[in-house]
């Protein structure tokens, strides 16, 4: 009796249950059917048609998905005035900053729209529709295909769904596929190109706290940055012209003033990037063993290398912020991941419904013909491939840490015009390289690369076994330079025509194939991707199986708990999840109350440091508490708060809404205790961290003093 209570207990945990009804990143169209009675009883007061409707104005027209998915957006005014995370704006911010205009410290506010700044390569893409094109799909579906060709027939229809979607309409159009290749659903969305920087508080406020505080409770962060959308004359997406005009969207949210209480329901919408909540024991086993540990190890190093640079010069600061940050996230997270799966023993709860799985299909052998080999097929794929997952992932972390190498790949129209010999090619091409290389370089600093590239290769050399070793290697490091990898680098660095944009540029004025392929650089980046095509084909030979048998897995699974509502994993489009402000206790004798204040941030403040600075008007405002309208009725100056949304990574900017859909927040993080989230939710402690938007609006307001944005937005006092 005592093992079947821990089976159901754990089986209710896992995979969701209206007992636990926080859990869940749920698509729109399922709401009515799923959802709505729970969410009225926690306090919405909204229809379905509010929220998700195809042919009148809803929220879901006010939330964007903001750099191709990479993190999430709302519209906030008439004028297409967007919000989102300041670590989500980080890199445009960082790419308009120099050390005349160091945004980056100082902050950015356009006064006027004259000042807002274009964005190349930034969009924002709207949600039109959703609509479950399952049977579409599967129709060509035979049973005696193999996986290669039921894969093939899948992606066939697919192209030939999107296509006819998106044929004259001038939206785009993808088939996504949800629960492991089961269903599908077409996602019709129209982009627009031309966003624009508007607004950005100095980092130590938009990332106060930096790595220490990240993924931590109690956070102080102003996380938001402002973007304003606009669009050609008639409305319709454009690219960046001086004659677009602000976005007219078909909704943009109301922003609400009102206190925040505890209880108080919340909803988010967004764009979660990834879960994994239907793994197997085998697949945390090698987060817990190859995917996580690597990158711990590998980006702790290089990050090590890059900010004793950044912190000696400036110039190298702005160059590798966004990086530096970009690399930092993830490195985190999988700390904490790793700790919370252990802790938590997540790999026995997940064996715990794999031995339920065996019992339930041992009791039919119907079930046992359909999906007894999918656990065997997962299992034996994942151990299958793990020493060339290993290599892989080492090879990919490694030379992502040699900036160098990138160059290269900008030069292949090039090298077939030196190839064909066509005069009138090769200068066309050389001169359209040469427009973008100060853009290439502009982040470089070849000092920084050389000495972390020493160390990348030197760390692939010493963790990976020599059997997966690109054969510079042993072609040139070895034989030329008698193993020595610094001796290489240096002398790479000193002859490649890569190594600076007046380097690269001198090549392009008068360009020759026979200095373009025995370039060091063009060499080595030849060599590892040998070996990585070698290693992608090893993996791939896994990839038919394994997909196999998540897809039999995840149907056994719907199959086994009919009575259970076992939502998709997240992957990238767009969710609603639902759940309340609520306090949490992490561990034994501690609360964490849902709220932090102004006062907690400056007893954080340490001057001259990169982390926990803070400006000195900020500091002044403090001390005479000038926070105008945005101060909480209890007397305090609001920053953060918490809610129990089930929210991941792509989410980060995603709008906090009250019960009338009103916006209290922007979603910027998760908390520590549970980092394990994505593959196990964690109902007691699992947390969404937000931003207050009555901080942000104060920041704005009377920190910045752009108080004509603002003006702009619809208040609700």
């Amino acid at each position: 009796m005592q093992r079947l209570f821990t089976i159901l207990f754990i089986y209710i945990i896992c995979f969701g249950s209206v007992l636990k009804a926080d859990e869940g990143m749920w698509l729109l169209p399922m709401i009515e059917k799923l959802n709505l009675g729970r969410m009225t009883d926690l306090g919405l007061r909204l229809s379905v048609n509010d929220i998700y409707s195809i042919n009148n104005a809803s929220l879901k027209d006010a939330v964007v998905s903001f750099m191709d998915g990479g993190c999430t957006g709302e519209i906030v005014s008439s004028q297409g005035l967007l919000l989102t995370n300041h670590h989500c704006g980080y890199g445009m911010i960082q790419a308009h900053s120099t050390l005349e205009n160091n945004y980056l410290n100082d902050g950015f506010w356009a006064m006027t729209r004259e000042e807002e700044l274009p964005n190349p390569g930034l969009s924002v893409s709207f949600l039109i529709k959703i609509e479950d094109v399952t049977d579409k799909v599967l129709a060509g579906l035979k049973p005696e295909m193999t996986e290669s060709e039921r894969t093939d027939a899948i992606n066939a229809a697919r192209r030939s769904i999107e296509n006819s979607a998106s044929s004259g309409t001038g939206y785009g159009a993808s088939v996504s596929a949800f629960y492991g290749g089961n269903y599908f659903y077409l996602i019709v969305y129209e982009r627009y190109t031309d966003v624009r920087l508007v607004g950005a508080p100095p980092s130590s406020i938009g990332s106060f706290g930096d790595d220490t505080d990240n993924w931590e409770w109690p956070r102080h962060t102003g996380d938001f940055s402002m973007f304003r959308v606009y669009s050609g004359p008639d409305g319709k997406p454009a690219p960046y012209s001086k004659d677009n005009i602000p976005l007219n969207p078909k909704r943009w949210l109301k922003i609400s003033l009102k206190e925040l209480n505890e209880g108080d329901f919340t909803m988010v919408m967004g764009y979660p990037g990834r879960t994994q909540r239907y793994y197997t024991s085998w697949e945390v086993n090698e987060l817990l063993k190859i995917t996580n540990p690597n990158r711990i190890k590998i980006r702790g190093i290089k990050q090590e290398s890059w900010m004793k640079d950044m912190l000696a010069d400036p110039k190298v600061n702005i160059q590798y912020a966004s990086k530096y940050s970009g690399s930092a996230n993830y490195w985190k997270y999988s700390i904490g991941q790793n700790n919370q799966l252990i802790s938590l023993g997540v790999i026995d709860k997940k064996r715990e419904i794999e031995n339920r799985f065996d019992d339930w299909i041992n009791e039919d052998p119907s079930r046992k013909t359909r999906y007894g080999e999918a656990l065997k097929l997962i299992r034996t794929s994942i151990e299958g491939r793990s020493e060339y997952q290993n290599a892989y992932q080492y090879l990919t972390e490694c030379t992502r840490g040699c900036e160098i190498f990138d160059f290269i790949n900008y030069t292949g129209r090039l090298k077939e015009a030196l190839k064909s010999g066509d005069l009138t090619k090769i200068t066309e091409a050389a001169m359209r390289l040469k427009n973008i290389t100060s853009e290439l370089y502009k982040d470089f600093n070849p000092h920084t690369d050389l000495k972390t590239t020493k160390i990348m290769l030197r760390l692939y050399r010493d963790d990976v076994p020599p059997i997966f070793h690109p054969d510079f290697y042993t072609e040139v490091i070895d034989k030329k330079f008698k193993g020595n990898i610094e001796k290489f680098v240096d002398d790479m660095f000193r002859r490649s025509i890569f190594a600076g944009e007046e380097r690269l540029n001198a090549f392009l004025n008068n360009p020759k194939l026979k200095i373009l392929e025995k370039d060091p650089v063009a060499i080595t980046v030849k060599s590892i991707n040998e070996i990585r095509s070698i290693l992608s084909g090893e993996l791939g030979k896994y990839e038919n199986d394994l997909s196999a048998g998540r897809r039999l897995w995840i149907a056994a699974l719907r199959e086994m708990m009919p009575d259970k509502t076992l939502y998709p994993d997240a992957n990238s489009t767009m969710r609603l999840s639902y759940g309340t402000i609520q306090n949490y206790d992490p561990r034994d004798a501690v609360t964490y109350k849902y709220y932090t204040t102004l006062d907690g941030k400056v007893d954080k403040y340490k001057p001259g440091d990169y982390e926990f600075d803070l400006p000195q008007r900020f500091l002044d405002l403090y001390e005479r508490k000038e926070f105008g309208r945005y101060a909480s009725s209890r007397g305090y100056m609001p920053v953060n708060f918490l809610t129990t949304n089930d929210i991941t990574g792509g989410n980060s900017g995603s709008p906090v809404l009250n019960s009338h859909g009103e916006l209290i927040g922007l979603a910027f993080d998760g908390n520590w205790e549970a980092m394990s989230g994505d593959v196990f939710f964690e109902p007691e402690v699992q947390r969404t961290i937000a931003v207050d938007i009555r901080y942000v609006l104060w920041i704005i307001d009377i920190y910045a003093g752009a108080t004509h944005l603002v003006e702009e937005m619809t208040i609700a006092e």
